[in-house]
């Protein structure tokens, strides 16, 4: 466990103002190994009783693959306009793309005492209220989910949702709330992944 905690702050304290991070944590690991990668840091600040994300991504090349490491502290509502920024700005850099470059989120697997990575290069966000679809949504520090206006456990939501009978398939809407701190939103992703990938899921909302 000691090395493990070492390993982490070494690569936390790479960047060039020596700040922490800290990161979310979950007990699986989605992807393990990333190759030919930048490392883009969003940090935890405050000013007073604000508190904001400060951004760092002087490293970062457009052609690799982007490590988001950002603090688990951080509430959405914060972290998603940067993140939109970011991905606006690699999607259309046309003179330096990599279409095998993808985006990463990065946190620390606790079970298998490594670091480990969850993609979201196809993820589009939204910062206003979803209108129509199937809506799962996820409260800030809360153990359910509403599935439309049914309330059930984080722990059966995937399991409840296949016993759905639709007549007609529906569209899977996520919808986070904004105040919901980084580190619940990655293991509520962790959480609905077989949901996520099973569907298809490319746009979530941060409402």
């Amino acid at each position: 466990m000691k090395y493990f905690c070492y390993f982490i702050s070494i690569i936390l304290l790479s960047c060039s103002n020596k700040e922490d991070v800290f990161l979310p944590k979950a007990s699986v690991s989605i992807v393990k190994k990333i190759e030919d990668l930048s490392t883009i840091y969003i940090f935890f600040k405050t000013n007073g009783k604000d508190t904001l994300a400060e951004v760092n991504r002087k490293n970062s090349i457009i052609s690799t693959n982007w490590v988001f490491t950002i603090d688990k502290r951080l509430p959405l509502k914060l972290i998603i306009p940067e993140v939109i920024k970011l991905q606006e700005k690699k999607r259309e850099d046309g003179a330096h793309k990599n279409e095998k470059a993808e985006n990463y989120y990065s946190y620390a697997d606790t079970i298998n005492k490594n670091l480990a990575f969850l993609p979201f290069t196809h993820i589009y966000y939204k910062t206003t209220k979803p209108v129509e679809g199937f809506i799962f949504y996820f409260k800030k520090e809360n153990d359910s989910v509403l599935l439309n206006d049914t309330k059930v456990k984080k722990s059966n939501v995937i399991k409840y949702f296949n016993t759905i009978d639709f007549t007609v398939n529906p569209e899977i809407i996520l919808l986070f709330d904004k105040n919901m701190s980084y580190e619940e939103y990655i293991q509520n992703k962790i959480l609905i992944g077989e949901l996520q990938f099973n569907n298809k899921i490319r746009t979530e909302f941060i409402f």
